[in-house]
């Protein structure tokens, strides 16, 4: 018995391999997307809009393509195959923001690095489920989810170590960001693909997707319509008239508690289920947002972002690993892929609000906005059942 709990609580070395990928995936983007806020405002027309709608075209554009991914992904059986295509277009499109000189190169910049992870999400955290158990799916995706903000409190690090330590320009930091994606790139040539789990015949259908997996989609739509870009949490520390090393401080304390929880979080939604974790992650986003509508102290902004990096380590992996559970295998990257769509459909809108909200009535309004939809996504949850899985 003792032997088989063991068994169970190990982690594959696929998952390690791809834990490795995320960190090193993560800490490019993290290097330069902490400092994007900034680099925007230097720009000819920059506004909070433009920022808003910047990023929520090219979050959107990650979770709209790795819907299709996730589908082209169950078709042809070939996770590794996609991913690989997603990490390189991601790779070759880092120098692009480094070489703007305004607003539609950045979003062009952004584009393409978000499709690329559009391509490669998907067909990754299918190769975890397939490699994970229902009792340890939450384990194995809140590890990957502890090694990829890992990269993101590594690289604010290095971005302040090469901004003050060194004076690096914004543009050779963002250059330099090529790196760490290359290694990224190097490491997922080596997982090795789980053999495909059906051998039914190839067909695009949706039967495999439980009444219970849409409903949970629409209550996270729900959440997501005011869960805006995190820019805007930066811009808030700007707003305070804070140091770069400070706002950057702000963001590695969230990326290291978020780093820290996930993978608990993780194994403790595998012994008392995904609805009990997340009610309390989204709990915790709208207190969370109604302190950053309510403060203007530098102090508070500090305790507040530490309490933030509690809600992805609740939610992010937790939330993957119930999409999982209200699906079957035949399906499964589909699933996936339209779990993180859902997300994308309220990207552009959410961002976009959000900063119209900043420019017309303050900062304030963006983040009471995003409480109250929490809020609403809590409420709905508390009422949501599902007779699938024992961990839900």
């Amino acid at each position: 018995m003792e032997k088989s709990l063991e068994n169970k609580s190990k982690l594959p070395l696929t998952a390690i391999i791809i834990g490795i990928v995320s960190l090193f995936s993560d800490l490019s983007t993290e290097m330069a997307y902490p400092l994007l806020p900034l680099f925007i405002s230097t720009l000819p027309g920059a506004s909070p809009v433009y920022l808003g709608l910047i990023e929520g075209i090219a979050e959107a554009t990650a979770s709209l393509i790795t819907g299709f991914s996730g589908w082209i992904s169950d078709w042809f059986q070939k996770r590794k195959t996609i991913a690989i295509l997603g990490y390189g277009l991601t790779t070759i499109s880092k120098p692009i923001v480094a070489l703007a000189t305004g607003i539609p190169m950045v979003m062009t910049g952004r584009f393409l690095d978000r499709f690329g992870k559009g391509i490669r999400s998907a067909p990754k955290d299918t190769i975890l489920a397939n490699v994970a158990t229902e009792e340890n799916r939450g384990q194995i995706f809140g590890f990957e989810r502890m090694m990829d903000s890992a990269g993101a409190v590594l690289g604010p690090l290095f971005a302040i170590l090469l901004f003050y330590q060194f004076s690096f320009s914004l543009q050779t930091i963002f250059l330099l960001t090529v790196i760490p994606s290359v290694l990224a790139f190097g490491c997922i040539l080596w997982v090795k693909e789980p053999d495909a789990q059906t051998s039914k015949k190839r067909t695009l259908s949706l039967k495999g997707l439980s009444k219970e997996f849409w409903v949970f989609l629409a209550i996270n739509a729900i959440f997501n319509i005011g869960n805006s870009t995190n820019a805007f949490l930066i811009l808030k520390t700007d707003e305070l008239k804070m140091s770069v090393a400070a706002s950057l401080g702000c963001y590695m304390l969230y990326n290291a508690v978020y780093s820290i929880g996930s993978y608990p979080a993780g194994i403790v939604s595998d012994k008392l289920g995904r609805k009990n974790i997340l009610l309390v992650g989204f709990v915790i986003f709208s207190l969370v947002y109604f302190g950053f509508a309510q403060t203007q102290s530098t102090f508070w902004i500090w305790i507040l972002f530490a309490f933030y990096g509690i809600y992805p380590a609740l939610t992010d992996g937790v939330s993957k690993a119930m999409a999982v559970d209200l699906t079957t295998p035949e399906v499964r990257a589909t699933a996936i892929g339209l779990f993180a769509a859902s997300v994308g459909l309220t990207r552009i809108p959410a961002s976009y609000f959000g900063g119209l909200l900043w420019e017309k009535y303050g900062s304030s309004s963006t983040f009471y906005f995003g409480a109250i939809t929490s809020l609403l996504a809590f409420i709905a949850l508390i009422f949501f059942r599902s007779k699938k899985g024992t961990n839900i």
